[in-house]
Order: structure tokens, then sequence, then C-alpha cells
């Protein structure tokens, strides 16, 4: 694989080129058409990457048509540059999903450049992980999606964020069940008033959805239950909504980890640090982001190893072969408590 990565700079850059191609095309703001609500016909989801892609899917069902921008598992939505053929796909879609929070801004300016109106989900706002009171109105229908299906996030697994400082926000809010479940309820209110016949059917599947990420939760409760405050590492910020539910302890200088993740080498006596994480009072596991590799993500995964600390590995969007969510981080939360059953 190779190294990381390019990040917002290039990815504005190719959003300028992808405007004036837009324009040569003709097709801009001006001439873009609105959509119309689903008469019969799937509606038109596109998302910023597979994951939400396969969460919009399961709610929608067989009345959606899902596309997502990114699916590549080597890809990294931060550097993605946008193509006119990625603005067309927005263009038509009557309802888009992203990250937001800084994590995917190609897909906001796709959304910007294909005109027309459209609804735009996000899900770091959905999350109610950042304060969006100064951009979104008190008890509009994005906030009372909130309230329809994502209770669980004020509960006492969303209270787990609120002691759980990441020094500015952790955009990966995919790792958040609670959020993820937010997520889905904001979706099925969304295509309920895009396509009113089949409202019920949205409702119903964003319940057995919702479901099965409970599922998901008894076993993070299972992991808070059995090692509580237990120390691992990671290389970067990716896993740690997840962590932090789980009742882990993340003892990764967060320098380190900002650092990884914003492709700068950390400072030495930061590294140092992190290494030393494997020798003295090791900690238990590595949680390392499979899709970035580097000299120095590769030097932690080899003192975790001559250590016996047992890694595993998360990733940012699904694997190759994997459609479903529920799947994909069932796999990864099984794999977590595994490696610290064993140590």
């Amino acid at each position: 694989m190779s190294l990381r990565r390019l990040r917002l700079g290039t990815a504005a850059a190719g959003l300028a080129a992808l405007t004036l191609a837009l324009a040569a095309c003709g097709s801009s703001a001006d001439t873009a058409a609105a959509p119309a609500p689903a008469t019969g016909s799937s509606v038109k989801v596109v998302a910023s990457t597979n994951v939400y892609a396969a969460i919009a899917q399961a709610v929608g069902g067989d009345n959606v048509t899902v596309s997502s921008i990114i699916d590549d598992p080597s890809a990294d939505p931060h550097s993605h540059e946008a193509t006119p053929a990625e603005a067309a796909t927005v263009a038509g879609a009557q309802i888009v999903v992203l990250n937001g929070g800084g994590y995917d801004d190609f897909m906001t300016g796709l959304v910007s450049s294909a005109g027309g109106d459209r609804t735009v989900i996000d899900a770091v706002a959905v999350s109610g992980l950042e304060d969006t009171s100064a951009t979104e109105p008190a008890g509009d229908a994005h906030g009372d999606a909130h309230g329809e299906h994502g209770d669980a996030h004020g509960d006492a697994h969303g209270d787990a964020h609120a002691g759980h400082d990441h020094g500015s926000l952790n955009e990966h809010v995919w790792y958040s069940l609670p959020a993820v479940k937010k997520l889905a309820g904001q979706i099925a209110l969304d295509l309920r008033v895009t396509d009113a016949a089949n409202a019920a059917e949205y409702s119903a599947n964003a319940d057995a959805f919702i479901a099965r990420i409970d599922g998901l939760q008894a076993k993070v409760d299972a992991i808070k239950a059995a090692h509580p405050g237990t120390r691992v590492a990671v290389t970067e910020p990716v896993p740690g909504y997840l962590l932090s539910d789980a009742g882990l302890t993340n003892a990764t200088p967060e320098e380190f980890a900002r650092a990884v993740e914003t492709d700068t080498d950390p400072p030495a006596a930061v590294l140092q640090q992190t290494l030393a994480l494997f020798t003295t009072d090791p900690v238990r596991v590595l949680v390392l982001n499979g899709q970035t590799q580097t000299p120095t993500t590769d030097q932690v995964r080899q003192a975790a190893t001559t250590a016996g600390v047992p890694v595993v590995e998360v990733t940012e969007t699904l694997p190759a072969g994997v459609t479903d969510y529920v799947t994909w981080m069932d796999g990864q939360i099984d794999a977590l408590a595994t490696a610290l059953d064993r140590t």
C-alpha cells in the first residue's frame, strides 16, 4: 500500500478544477433541476463513503438506489479529488449522506457545484458530538429526528463520550454506535419525506437496523465490564469513540495520533513516549488503522509485535467484499474482544 496522504489542500485544488470543468460542460447551479419526490421509483441516495452507503441501504431497503463516491478500501476521503462524473452522480441524487466535520470536504463541494435542491444529511451534525446549535435551528426536521431513533446517545452509552476529551472534534463518528443509531433515524425520516408511500417500510427497516446496532452495543458493554480502564494504544484517533464506549483507556500521546492522521512526523520525544508503551508496563492492545502505512506506524507495529502485544486492525471504509455495516463493525469488535481476552 502506498504511503499516505495528500489531504485537503489537494482536494481543494481538485474541486476548483472540477467547477471549471462543469461550467464548460454546461452543468451549473443555474440549470440544475431540483429532484422531485419519489413516485414509485427508487429514491436515489449518494453517500461519501461505502460506510454511509451501507447504512443508507439498510434503512432504505429495496426502495432506494444507493451509490458511494469512495468504495475503494485503499482510498482516503481526506485527500479525495472530485471528478465531473462524481458531480453528475451527486446532481442526480435526492438524498446525500456525508460525514462532515472536515472529513469529506470534497462532498460538500460536490453538493455545492451540483446546484438544485436535495436533502443533505451530515453525520457529525446528526450525531450530537459537535454543538450545531449555531447553524441548525432547534426543533426543525433534523432536530426532531434526533429524538426519534437516537435517544441512546443521551443514555449511559452516550455519556461515555462526555468524559473523553479529544482536544478537538474526532470526526470519525461512524465508530460511535449511538451516533450511527441517530443517523439511521435521520435517514428514515428524510426517506419518509421524500417517498411517503413507503414510509412505514423505512421506519421498520430503521428499527431492524437499530436493533442490530443494539446487539453490537451489548458486545461493547461486555468489553467494558470485563476490561474496565484497560490501557490500549492507537495509531490514529479513528476508533476513538468505540474504545471510549468500551471503557478502555487510550494511553497514546495525542500529539502522536494527530501527527499520523495529518501525515506529519511526530517529534522524536513523542515517538519515544509511544514506543515506551510497549516496554514499560505495556498496553494490552495496539489498535492500528489498517489503511495507513508509514514508516512511523510500521515502527509502532513492530514494537507491539516484539513485546507480544496483540495488534487489532480497523479501517475507515468497508473492506473489499463487505457491504454490511453491522457485519463489518461486528468483526472489528470481536477482534478487539479476542485480543483483550488473550492478554
